[in-house]
């Protein structure tokens, strides 16, 4: 049982002096990034099987990116370097009223195309998981992500959607994000959203009202996250809410890319993968430990840094 994820692998540059807008930051941390990218490392840290479907620039940023990932343990066979296009770039400063100056350097993870996937087979694979924050963006991923949901659909695979919602990428065409999440939402078997996408995509002004939209809309099982209120969990007439984990954050970074690797990672482990066949009771087993794998998430600095210390014993 193998999961592929598909979506952006790029470079955080976050400046360390804070409160510096980037204009006059001095020090940057360089930081692998890209929500599926960092899905797919959790997966793999937590002891799955996965592979990545990415672009990155022929470059040593490139290189970088794919030795991390190697090295966390995730096939890389499908993540292409593109000698034309450098490898995308995000650039973060946090202000001392807690606004983010951000900027984005967008390079090759945007220019994954279907003729770079034409010879994947989908056969090696029980789940896809679209978790890209900038698949909705203009260019040739924005096609290639659907036409991989509709090779996934028709391979009978099954299909996990995370929108990982940017405001600063969307804010001048909010009504485009919305629009190209509502097909992969109604394909979805599996979707994880936070309180802001749940209320952005449906309209709603609270999660209840938005959950019953989303029941109402998708046949899947989805997770909107509560942050320290939970996790608010839909499957079929059921609905709960399962509790956070109470700790001391130090970075929520990829706290939700790790709570999502964790679902995928276990049910991957369900063999042989039945959504059907899946009690209520055992998801919110599934959703509680989840849980556990973003708290564990927030205890280290940086995503990618925070996932070496993930491994199956903390979802017991």
């Amino acid at each position: 049982m193998k999961v592929l994820c598909i979506g952006e692998a790029l470079i955080d540059m976050i400046c360390t002096d804070r409160g510096s807008r980037l204009a006059n930051g001095q020090n940057f941390l360089k930081k692998a990034g890209g929500a599926p990218a960092n899905v797919a490392a959790a997966i793999a840290a937590l002891g799955g099987k996965v592979g990545m479907a990415a672009k990155v620039g022929q470059d040593p940023f490139g290189d970088y990116l794919i030795d991390l990932l190697e090295e966390m343990g995730v096939d890389t066979q499908w993540v292409i370097q593109d000698p034309k296009s450098f490898t995308t770039f995000a650039f973060v400063s946090l202000m001392e009223d807690g606004e983010r100056d951000f900027y984005f350097n967008r390079g090759a993870d945007g220019q994954l195309s279907t003729a770079d996937l034409a010879q994947i087979s989908l056969s090696a694979y029980s789940i896809v998981h679209f978790g890209s924050a900038t698949c909705f963006l203009p260019g040739p991923l924005q096609q290639t992500y659907l036409d991989l949901l509709s090779k996934a659909t028709e391979n009978n695979c099954i299909i996990s959607f995370d929108p990982n919602y940017r405001h600063l990428l969307f804010k001048d065409n909010i009504s485009s994000f919305i629009d190209q999440c509502w097909p992969f939402i109604r394909q979805a078997h599996f979707f994880k959203l936070s309180e802001e996408e749940a209320l952005l995509i449906t309209g709603c002004s609270t999660v209840a009202d938005a959950a019953i939209s989303l029941r109402g809309t998708s046949t899947g099982l989805f997770a909107i996250t509560l942050g320290k209120d939970g996790t608010m969990l839909s499957a079929g007439s059921d609905l709960e809410i399962i509790a956070s984990i109470p700790i001391t954050p130090i970075d929520a970074t990829g706290a939700g890319d790790a709570f999502v690797g964790a679902v995928l990672y276990q049910l991957i482990n369900s063999n042989p993968i039945a959504l059907k066949e899946i009690g209520f009771k055992d998801w919110e087993k599934i959703i509680w430990n989840a849980n556990k794998a973003g708290a564990r998430t927030c205890e280290y600095l940086g995503a990618m840094e925070a996932f070496k210390y993930l491994n199956s014993s903390i979802l017991k």
